[in-house]
């Protein structure tokens, strides 16, 4: 499977989790170390605790790794998941509204995955 079925997977499976607001953007003509962001909003601490839980298997499952270990605090409210090729970014609202990454990756093409 290539990378963008996979990605575009990945972002049908955090909707599918009640992932919500979720946006996948090509940055691979901006970013020298990621191809694709995926950043979607979740409802609270638990959620993303096990929506990173259930992902992580997914992604084993399609030999996707993940490349630094955890980045984020699920107690800040942000969870980065670094697969090197793709960046999945898990935000609470607060910091969603906060860092407003559509807007500072603005150069992404929005992909349609559904």
């Amino acid at each position: 499977m290539d990378l963008a079925a996979i990605v575009k997977e990945t972002a049908q499976f955090i909707d599918d989790h009640k992932g919500e607001h979720t946006v996948v953007l090509d940055v691979s003509a901006s970013s020298g170390w990621t191809d694709y962001f995926l950043i979607a909003t979740v409802r609270s601490a638990g959620h993303m605790r096990g929506l990173v839980r259930e992902l992580r298997g997914f992604l084993h499952e399609r030999g996707l790794y993940l490349q630094h270990g955890r980045k984020g605090d699920v107690d800040e409210g942000w969870e980065l998941i670094d697969c090197g090729e793709m960046v999945i970014h898990l935000m609470s609202e607060e910091y969603r509204e906060f860092y407003d990454l559509e807007h500072l990756w603005y150069s992404g093409k929005k992909i349609t995955y559904s």
